[in-house]
Formats: C-alpha cells, structure tokens, sequence
C-alpha cells in the first residue's frame, strides 16, 4: 500500500515531525525516507529516493547540482522529476502517493496531514477563525525559523558571531513573548480548547532551537551565551510548562522525548 504522504528528508529533523506527530493525531500514514546530511550526499534525490550504489555516480551526472542551504556546494544528485515536484530543490520534500505532487516547506508539509485527516481529529481547528488564527501563530513561526536556521548553520559551520546571535536572540524574544501571553493566563494550548498545529509548530521549532546546546563551548569562545541559557525558563514560564506537555504527550514524545533529552544533558553538561 501506498503511504497518504511521503517525506524526505536530512534525519533527525524536528521539521519533519511536524507532519509525523500531527500523523498520529489523524490516523494518516506518513512514510519518511533520508539519513544524516552528510549522507545525503550519496543519495539520489527523488520521489524513490535512495542510496547511490557503488560507481552510480557517473552514469548520473545529468542529475548532480550543486547544493545550497545546509549542504552548501556539495554535488547533489536530483532528478528532473524530483526539481519538478520541488522547484527550490530543497528538504524536507513530501509527495502524495503519485509521486509528482510536490508539497514543500515543513508547516504546509503538516498542513497536508491535517487535512488528510481532518475527518479524524481537528488540528487546523474547528471553524474559519480558529484555522486563520492558527495560520496567523504558523506565519510567526516562519519569521522565528528564518532567523533560527541562520544562527543554528553558523553554529554548525563555525560561523556564528555577535551580530547573528543577536538576531537569533531577538527572533527568539518575539517568539516567546507572544507564546507567553497566548498561553495567559493559564492555557493549555494555543488555539481553541486542543492541541492544534500551532502547539505541533512551536514544539518542533523549540526543539530544533536546542540544538545550541551542543555548541556552548563555541558561543562561550566568542563570549557569546546561549539563547536558551539556564534562567530562561524564568522568563517564559509558560511557554516552557507548555513545551514540556507536549513533549510528555504520546503523539510527540516518540519523535521530540529522545531529542530534547540528549540534547538538554549536553547543555547540563
């Protein structure tokens, strides 16, 4: 049988577990292909995407691009058909089970399940205004991903300095501030009285977010803290009680509780 929804991606990738976690909720299945970044680069980037077999390279060099965000020059085997169904090339990368519908960027990946599964659970609410109002938290998201992903590559690269981290640093404050007086003065959830894709959204942006965690040693080199640093929590109760839920929940702990475990032991290292 065909998955409802196949994604793929760079692995571990809280992104992707957008659409994993909100799959449970629905009762859609969601199939995900990929491996870590570097081993990306021996992958054949397409709807069946897989492993490079030994010597497959030459007789695919029609296919090999240059990469760009996150695999920054690196030579890239995509097919046509795969740069068809995704025109900016990039991961994650979902397919409906044709193999040539396209959806692409992570909140409209999640998007998709939901309305696969609509029928089983509301997570994109339970009218028009609770939709645009958990829309309105998903397009602050894409402002506080932006500027999230930039920081966490210059961590990774060795590049981060003062000015990217305080853009990072402001990112973040608009981003929980706001979650902060959502959740005021003592609410469960974002949107309406469930857990909707705002929460799925914040919990899997947060998550990636710690991945600081891992480069302390790094920021504090260049006399920089970290974002998330200790006393954070104090700041925006809420947002991390919040945080916390979600990551006990069924639906997300499979994906999120390994992740944000390992990670929080580094930074309590």
């Amino acid at each position: 049988m065909m998955a409802d929804l196949r994604i793929f991606s760079y692995l571990p990738n809280p992104r992707v577990w957008k659409a994993t976690i909100a799959a449970r909720f629905c009762g859609v299945d969601v199939e995900v292909r990929g491996a870590s970044g570097k081993e990306l680069r021996d992958w054949l980037w397409d709807y069946d995407a897989r492993p490079l077999a030994q010597g497959e390279r030459e007789s695919l060099s029609s296919f090999a691009r240059t990469g760009r965000v996150g695999l920054t020059g690196a030579q890239l085997f995509k097919t046509d058909a795969f740069l068809e169904a995704q025109p900016f090339g990039n991961v994650p990368a979902a397919f409906g089970p044709d193999g040539r519908t396209g959806i692409f960027e992570s909140n409209s990946i999640m998007r998709a399940v939901a309305r696969l599964g609509e029928a089983r659970f509301p997570l994109y609410g339970c009218d028009a205004y609770e939709a645009s109002r958990i829309d309105s938290f998903l397009d602050v998201s894409l402002v506080f991903a932006r500027d999230s992903q930039i920081y966490l590559l210059a961590l990774l690269d060795g590049s981060v300095d003062a000015a990217i981290h305080a853009r990072a640093k402001a990112a973040f404050a608009i981003y929980a501030s706001g979650l902060e007086q959502a959740l005021s003065p003592r609410r469960d959830t974002l949107v309406g009285d469930g857990i909707t894709l705002a929460d799925i959204c914040f919990a899997a942006e947060l998550a990636l977010s710690m991945n600081e965690h891992a480069r302390a040693e790094q920021l504090s080199a260049r006399g920089l803290d970290r974002i998330l640093h200790a006393g954070i929590r104090d700041e925006y109760p809420r947002v991390f009680a919040h945080f916390d839920r979600l990551v006990a929940h069924e639906h997300f702990r499979q994906d999120l509780g390994p992740y944000v475990e390992k990670l929080l032991s580094k930074a309590a290292a």
